[in-house]
């Protein structure tokens, strides 16, 4: 079953050309190696409400069990090494976090 995720990503200003470069290869990527669902990435920016800093998330779905082989792959790795870089902690706020949710009745 698939296994929806809503990525968080706080940008580092100055970073979000490069990050986004990442973010278009990102789920390409993940879909070329069958660990994502055929529906395509979603992807939104904005800013912090506390601090007006950039943010992206993006929304994507894994095939089954696919986000622990996911880090196996030299491919993904290349993408989400350079990403976690570009990325920074903000107070108590990891530079990242990928929470996993399920969609509730239309």
């Amino acid at each position: 079953m698939p296994n929806t995720v809503i990525c968080h990503y706080r940008v580092a200003s100055g970073n979000e050309a490069a990050f986004e470069t990442l973010l278009r290869n990102h789920w390409p990527t993940l879909h070329r190696l069958g660990l994502v669902t055929d529906a395509s990435s979603v992807h939104y920016k904005g800013a912090e409400q506390d601090n007006g800093q950039p943010i992206y998330f993006e929304i994507f779905d894994w095939q089954d069990g696919a986000s622990d082989r996911a880090h196996e792959h030299p491919e993904v790795m290349a993408i989400w090494e350079p990403m976690d870089q570009l990325c920074e902690t903000r107070g108590d706020k990891p530079n990242m976090e990928f929470p996993h949710v399920e969609r509730l009745g239309d």
